[in-house]
C-alpha cells in the first residue's frame, strides 16, 4: 500500500495575554457568523482564562461579576449562577451557556458550570440573545468556552490552600495521539471548612475531549464532562429592620443533616466539514443530566427580644433533568456576505420530587443554636413529571457592504411543546409556545482601530421556568422585549488599550400582573424597562503599569404591575435585586518577575423585593494579588479577598433574610505549567 501523505498542518498559539484587547476577539458568543467584536453591533466581552488566573477568580461567579454591568444574586437554592444585568434579574432572564448549547431551566435553578477551571473564555453577550440562545435570555447571556484539544503538548497544575480550611487544585494537559488524534483533560478539586457553622463545602469535576482530524478539511470532537458540587448549606441571615446585625455574621441556622448537592454529566459528539472555502458544514449531538438534592431549613426569623431565631420552610427537593439534542449548521461566504443558517433541536425532561406544602417549624438560640436534626410531617414523594420539545431555526447574514460599512441582520424562529404530569393525581396539560427574535445592526468603521454601531433587537423570556410551567400558567404565552442600543469601541494605537461605550433602552411586555377588576387573578399586561450607560476600558500606562476598568448605570422600571391579591402597585419601582451602579477596577504593576494587583469592585444598592420597602446597601470589596514567577515555568500567588473585612449582602433571600458576603481571606496558590 502507498504512503498517504498527509497535508501540512500550521499550529498556532491561541491563547492570548491576559491584557489581549476585548474588541480583538472572534464575537462566537454573540453571532453565528465570524465577525470580529469590534466590528459587531451588540454589546459583548469576557474573561480569558490568564485573567482569570491573573485575579484568582476560580468561580464562574466571581469572574463573571468582573465584567461590565453583571451583579450576582445567586444562593444555593437556585444554584448559585443567578445575575442581574440591564435591569433583569434571575435564571429566567440571564441565560448560562457552555459552548453555546443551555440546559432547560428547571424551577429556577442553574447550577453548571461553577469553577471556571477547563475554559479558555467566559463570555457574556448583554441585552436581549434570544437570536443565538432561544427564550430566557433578555438581559444577558453567559457562555463558558472550553479550552480545546491541541496537538502542542501542554499540561498545567494548579495548587492552593488559605483561610477557613481551604484547598483546591486544578490539572490541564493536552497534546497529540498519534498522527490524527488529539486531546484535552482538565479536573478541578475543592474543598473549604467555611466561614461559618456548618460552612463545609466542595466541588469535583472532569473535563475531556478527543479531537480526531483524519483529513485537513474534516474534524471530529468528542467529550465527556462530571461534576459533583456540594455548596455550603447556608440560605442567609435575618436582619432587623432592614440592618444586618454584625454578631449573626458566623451563624448557621440550618440542621445538622442539611443537603445541598449537585451532579452534572455531559456527552457531545461534533463534527465539522470544510466543503470548500466558502462553505462549511457542521453539526453536533449531544446529552446533558443533572441530578439536584436539597434538604433543609430556609426561612428564619429573629426575635431580638428574646434572642431567639424562628425556623420554618422545612423543604425537601429533588430534581432528575435530562436534556438530549441535536444542532445543525451551515456557513456560507458569498459576494460579501457571510451567512449562516442552522436547525437546533432539543428534547428535555424533568422529574421533580419534593415534601411539599414543607411544613414544619422549631426555634433556637440566635447566638448558640443548637442545630438539630431535620424533620417534616410531609412525605417526600414524586410531584411532577413534564417534558419541553424544542426547535429553532435561525438565519443570520453579515453583509460587508463596503470597507467602513457592515450590516448584520438575523432571526429565529423557537417553537416549543411542553407537557406537564402532576403524578399524585394524574392530572395534567399541554401548552404549545412559540417566539420569533430578530436583530438588526449597522456598523460604521471610521479607521482600522474604531467603529460606532446602532442595533435593534427582539427576545423572549419565560412568565416562569420553561420546564416547570404550573396549571395556573398555562393560560400565558411568552413574554416580549425589545432592545435598541448604541455604541462605539476604540483601539488604542500600538495595542496601548480599549475603550467602549454602550447606551440602551429595554422594553418587556405581557409579564404577569393582576387583573385590574379581580386581584387574585394573574393576568398577562405588565410592562418592565431599563435604559441604561455602560463604560470598559483598558490602559497601559507604561511598560509596567495597566489599568483594567469598567462602569455600569442603569434605571430599570415597572411601567405597569400589579402584584398580590390586595393588587399592590408597584408602578415606578425598581426591580428587586437590580442595582443601578456597578463598577470594577483593576490595577497591575509588574517589576521582573513580580507583579502586583489590586482590585476594587462595587455593587450599588438594591432592594429586596418589588415592594422597593427593604434596601439592601451597596458595597465595594477590594482583593489583590501578589504574583512571583519563580521560574518560566512556576507562578506562586499570595491573595488577599475582601481586605476590609466588609460585612456585606450579595442578595436577599426574602425582605428580612440576606445571604452575606465572604468576608477576609488570604490563599497561597502555585500554578505550575510543563
Amino acid at each position: 500500500m502507498a504512503q498517504q501523505t498527509l497535508p501540512e498542518v500550521t499550529v498556532r498559539e491561541s491563547r492570548l495575554p491576559a491584557h489581549e484587547l476585548q474588541t480583538s476577539q472572534p464575537a462566537s458568543t454573540a453571532s453565528h457568523v465570524d465577525v470580529p467584536v469590534l466590528d459587531l453591533p451588540a454589546s459583548v466581552s469576557g474573561v480569558s482564562s490568564q485573567q482569570m488566573d491573573e485575579r484568582a477568580d476560580y468561580r464562574v461567579a466571581d469572574a463573571i461579576t468582573r465584567t461590565v454591568g453583571l451583579s450576582a444574586s445567586g444562593a444555593p437554592g437556585n444554584g448559585g449562577l443567578s445575575f442581574s444585568s440591564r435591569g433583569f434579574n434571575g435564571v429566567n432572564s440571564i441565560g448560562v451557556a457552555e459552548d453555546g448549547i443551555t440546559l432547560g431551566v428547571a424551577s429556577g435553578t442553574v447550577n453548571y458550570p461553577g469553577e471556571s477551571w477547563g475554559y479558555e473564555r467566559i463570555e457574556v453577550l448583554r441585552g436581549p440573545a434570544s437570536l443565538m440562545y432561544g427564550s430566557g435570555t433578555m438581559g444577558a447571556t453567559i457562555n463558558a468556552i472550553r479550552k480545546q484539544p491541541s496537538r502542542e503538548r501542554s499540561t498545567e497544575v494548579l495548587l492552593g490552600a488559605g483561610s477557613h480550611g481551604k484547598a483546591y487544585t486544578g490539572i490541564g494537559a493536552g497534546g497529540a495521539l498519534g498522527e490524527t488524534l488529539s486531546y484535552r483533560i482538565d479536573a478541578y478539586g475543592e474543598r473549604t471548612d467555611g466561614e461559618r457553622e456548618l460552612g463545609q463545602a466542595s466541588s469535583a469535576k472532569l473535563m475531556s475531549a478527543l479531537r480526531w482530524t483524519p483529513r485537513h478539511d474534516l474534524t471530529l470532537d468528542l467529550s465527556a464532562d462530571f461534576s459533583q458540587q456540594k455548596p455550603e448549606r447556608y440560605f442567609g441571615t435575618p436582619v432587623v429592620d432592614g440592618r444586618i446585625v454584625g454578631q449573626l455574621r458566623d451563624k448557621n441556622y440550618n440542621v445538622l443533616d442539611a443537603i445541598d448537592q449537585f451532579k452534572d454529566q455531559r456527552f457531545r459528539a461534533k463534527a465539522q466539514w470544510r466543503a470548500s472555502d466558502t462553505l462549511m458544514l457542521r453539526n453536533e449531538i449531544y446529552h446533558f443530566k443533572s441530578n439536584r438534592h436539597w434538604k433543609n431549613i430556609e426561612a428564619y426569623d429573629y426575635r431580638p427580644a428574646n434572642g431567639q431565631v424562628v425556623r420554618s420552610d422545612y423543604l425537601e427537593i429533588g430534581h432528575d433533568v435530562q436534556q438530549s439534542g441535536n444542532r445543525m449548521g451551515l456557513d456560507l461566504q458569498a459576494a460579501g456576505h457571510q451567512i449562516a443558517v442552522g436547525w437546533d433541536l432539543s428534547n428535555a425532561q424533568f422529574t421533580s420530587t419534593s415534601n411539599s406544602p414543607y411544613r414544619g417549624g422549631s426555634t433556637v438560640s440566635a447566638f448558640e443554636p443548637q442545630h438539630g436534626y431535620w424533620d417534616s410531617p410531609d412525605a417526600y414523594l414524586p410531584r411532577m413529571n413534564s417534558s419541553l420539545r424544542q426547535n429553532a431555526l435561525y438565519l443570520e447574514d453579515a453583509w460587508k457592504i463596503s470597507e467602513q460599512w457592515l450590516l448584520m441582520a438575523g432571526m429565529r424562529r423557537d417553537w416549543y411543546a411542553f407537557s406537564r404530569t402532576n403524578i399524585q393525581d394524574g392530572s395534567g396539560f399541554d401548552k404549545p409556545l412559540n417566539g420569533t427574535s430578530w436583530r438588526l445592526g449597522l456598523t460604521h468603521k471610521f479607521d482600522a482601530l474604531s467603529s460606532a454601531y446602532v442595533q435593534t433587537s427582539t427576545g423572549h423570556d419565560p412568565v416562569a421556568s420553561l420546564l416547570a410551567i404550573a396549571q395556573s400558567q398555562s393560560g400565558f404565552s411568552l413574554s416580549q422585549g425589545r432592545q435598541i442600543e448604541v455604541g462605539y469601541k476604540q483601539q488604542l494605537a500600538n495595542g496601548r488599550g480599549e475603550w467602549t461605550v454602550a447606551a440602551y433602552r429595554i422594553v418587556k411586555d405581557d409579564i404577569i400582573t393582576r387583573d385590574p377588576s379581580n386581584h387574585n387573578l394573574p393576568v398577562q399586561g405588565g410592562r418592565q424597562s431599563s435604559r441604561g450607560l455602560e463604560l470598559t476600558g483598558l490602559v497601559h500606562t507604561g511598560k509596567a503599569l495597566r489599568f483594567e476598568g469598567n462602569l455600569a448605570f442603569v434605571d430599570a422600571k415597572f411601567d405597569r404591575l400589579l402584584e398580590g391579591s390586595q393588587g399592590a402597585d408597584r408602578t415606578g419601582n425598581r426591580p428587586g435585586n437590580v442595582p443601578r451602579v456597578t463598577a470594577n477596577l483593576w490595577g497591575h504593576y509588574r517589576s521582573g518577575p513580580w507583579q502586583a494587583s489590586v482590585g476594587l469592585r462595587y455593587v450599588g444598592d438594591r432592594f429586596a423585593d418589588n415592594a422597593n420597602t427593604t434596601r439592601l446597601p451597596s458595597y465595594a470589596v477590594t482583593d489583590a494579588v501578589l504574583s512571583w514567577d519563580m521560574n518560566p515555568r512556576t507562578t506562586l500567588r499570595l491573595v488577599g479577598r475582601n481586605l476590609g473585612n466588609r460585612l456585606y449582602a450579595t442578595t436577599a433571600q426574602s425582605s428580612n433574610q440576606w445571604l452575606l458576603g465572604r468576608g477576609r481571606s488570604v490563599e497561597l496558590s502555585a500554578l505550575m505549567r510543563f
